[in-house]
């Protein structure tokens, strides 16, 4: 196929705002619909989309587990091939962000408020409902509930962020092309992606991102409040659950008003910033020698046990464990790719493949497992040395847990309201940086438009999560949510074959010119000998004298 690409653009101006209208109006029409099916048939959608998760648990987990493994290989191909050198944005293009600005926002926009809410109640839950060493020795049992949340929380899903943030990255700043996720599929779909096709894929992307979205803010809501309960006495209600919506809301909406150098930038170190003091606190205050053993451990028996992890299927014992976690994670993060993968590629120009893969894939899963290793792995320890003050506050409700364990440790207070803040500061960030990669794709991929364009997606996302705390349904439009991820495995299954057809073309034009370059190199050099023999040449037969000289000597014997 071609290299060249030939661009229709889909864009017009609308009310001073610049969509591409097919796109816009139809995620909204299918918002508003899903919305208020959501709410009048709350009941009947609970138990149909329950239908629908089991059976896609049961006939699909096996291509979410193939598809995530699969992920893992084609990024260390990337990384370590010979794509592992080329550059986003073509080899004279310069990172617009430092490292840790780099780092900071890609990872609060990936991990979110997930590091705070399930460090503690996964390796919890795990531990009460063994997913394959039930009646072992509870330290086997803690070890192994400790490994998969590592599996949960680790590479597989910074996998799935770095094919879409790599193929995103790769067309938008090497081929030039729109940021949607339509322009990954260029070298399989060639211009139909600027057709229906190209549509379809970017409502799918927009529709998913606000739910996921607003599942995520609903829920980190109830976080908050619990916090709010904790330290300052607030009772945990609906009311004040809305209220809070509408403050992260409006802070949202200041932050994607800002852009991404501002607020998202400014708002993802401050995440990178609360999140360390608080580790620091947990790491000096409590037991210090244990979290780095323990860490050190965590990491080696979810190495060790790596393989037999990721591809276990429960196909010989007939129960519901795994599809009822693991795919749903698989799920849930494939969901969330799109917006993702979107946000790190509007971020990651002037970056090399191998340094984009390394980063987006191994650091955060590192940065993921300390944490864990202190919440979850501190927890552990203290419930089998009998304290079970953790395990009644999972029970009870998992938004609480955190405050529990703070309870634990002196400066219990700063500790709490640092963890509010750090929350905050996670919906925040995911709110804002959504509206972003929702106003692109909306937009047709442009990644400059009018300010207040932003702040409509903003509003839209807490709109659509207040809407749905109030008549009920976020747990429904979660299912809906996980249910997505199976279509979206398949074409983030052939977004790989796409980005790499789409590398090794520009890669072997790449070898072709260097080839032309270096044989014209060759010729201008012997043309260049040739052309000074000549000039010695003619210089002798203008000055025999010049050619006695530089003819040897002979003595006579």
């Amino acid at each position: 196929m071609s290299i060249k690409v030939t661009r229709k653009d889909p864009t017009s101006k609308f009310l001073g705002l610049v969509v591409n209208k097919t796109v816009f109006f139809s995620a909204i029409v299918v918002i508003i619909l899903s919305v208020g099916f959501t709410l009048l048939f709350e009941k009947q959608a609970d138990y149909y989309f329950g239908v629908a998760q089991t059976y896609v648990s049961e006939h699909g987990g096996w291509i979410y587990t193939l598809a995530v493994n699969l992920f893992i290989v084609f990024c260390l191909y990337m990384a370590f091939g010979k794509f592992g050198k080329i550059r986003l944005g073509g080899k004279n293009a310069k990172p617009e962000f430092s490292l840790y600005g780099w780092f900071a926002m890609l990872f609060s926009a990936g991990i979110g408020n997930g590091l705070v809410l399930f460090s503690i109640a996964d390796p919890v839950r795990d531990f009460l409902n063994p997913p394959r060493l039930a009646g072992a020795e509870p330290a086997v049992i803690a070890q192994e509930a400790i490994n998969f949340s590592f599996l949960h929380h680790g590479i597989h899903g910074w996998a799935i962020y770095s094919v879409v943030g790599l193929s995103l990255a790769y067309f938008t700043y090497n081929r030039k092309m729109p940021l949607t996720l339509r322009s990954a599929f260029y070298p399989l779909l060639g211009n139909r992606i600027y057709g229906w096709m190209g549509d379809v894929i970017d409502i799918m992307a927009v529709i998913t991102t606000l739910f996921g979205l607003a599942t995520t803010i609903g829920f980190g809501v109830g976080q908050i409040n619990s916090g709010f309960t904790h330290v300052f006495g607030i009772p945990s209600s609906l009311f004040y659950q809305i209220l809070i919506i509408l403050g992260v809301t409006a802070a949202a909406t200041l932050s994607a008003f800002s852009g991404v150098n501002k607020g998202v930038q400014m708002l993802s170190k401050l995440n990178v910033r609360v999140a360390m003091a608080i580790f620091l606190l947990v790491l000096i205050l409590g037991p210090t020698t244990f979290i780095f053993r323990n860490y050190i451990q965590n990491l080696g028996s979810y190495l060790t046990h790596f393989v037999e992890m990721s591809t276990w299927t429960e196909s010989l014992r007939g129960t519901d464990w795994q599809k009822m976690r693991t795919i749903m994670y698989w799920g849930w993060w494939i969901s969330w790719s799109p917006f993702v993968g979107t946000f790190i590629a509007r971020i990651s120009k002037g970056r090399t493949v191998k340094e984009f893969i390394l980063c987006v894939l191994v650091l955060p899963a590192l940065v993921t497992f300390l944490w864990f290793s202190a919440f979850g792995g501190t927890t552990m320890r203290d419930i089998l040395m009998g304290d079970t003050a953790m395990i009644a506050a999972v029970n009870d409700n998992i938004s609480t847990a955190l405050y529990v364990f703070f309870d634990k440790f002196p400066l219990a207070i700063v500790l709490k309201s640092l963890g509010v803040i750090l929350i905050c500061s996670f919906i925040i960030t995911s709110a804002d940086s959504g509206a972003l990669v929702v106003d692109s794709i909306t937009s047709g991929g442009k990644i400059k438009t009018p300010p207040f364009q932003r702040v409509i997606w903003a509003v839209a996302t807490g709109v659509i999560a207040a809407v749905l705390m109030y008549g009920g349904g976020l747990n429904a439009l979660q299912t809906v949510v996980t249910i997505s991820g199976l279509p979206f495995a398949i074409l983030l299954i052939m977004m790989c074959f796409s980005l790499y057809r789409g590398m090794n073309e520009d890669y072997e034009k790449s070898q072709r010119k260097n080839k032309l370059l270096e044989r014209e190199s060759y010729r201008k050099n012997i043309l260049n000998l040739v052309n000074e023999e000549r000039k010695e040449k003619n210089l002798e037969e203008i000055d025999p004298e010049k050619r006695s000289k530089n003819e040897p000597k002979t003595t006579d014997l």
